[in-house]
């Protein structure tokens, strides 16, 4: 573990370390118990495609299984 302060300004450092592998940018998301930085790609598009790029069923065949999932968990 880590730990950064804050400057007069109300910024701070990341390490280096944090930095070559996470990149510069980040989205602040609140939690209950804190805060958390969530790396944004340098391109979403690219990142998202690479995420997925595995998958084999189209976006429609997607929504479809989980409806039926949702349907059976429900008992219908």
């Amino acid at each position: 573990m880590t730990e950064v302060s804050l400057d007069d300004r109300g910024r701070f450092t990341l390490p280096k370390q944090f930095r070559e592998e996470y990149g510069d940018r980040f989205q602040v998301v609140r939690l209950d118990d804190g805060l958390k930085l969530v790396p944004v790609a340098e391109d979403p598009l690219e990142a998202l495609r690479d995420e997925f790029a595995d998958v084999d069923k189209s976006a429609d065949e997607l929504r479809d299984d989980a409806r039926e999932q949702a349907l059976d968990e429900a008992g219908s």
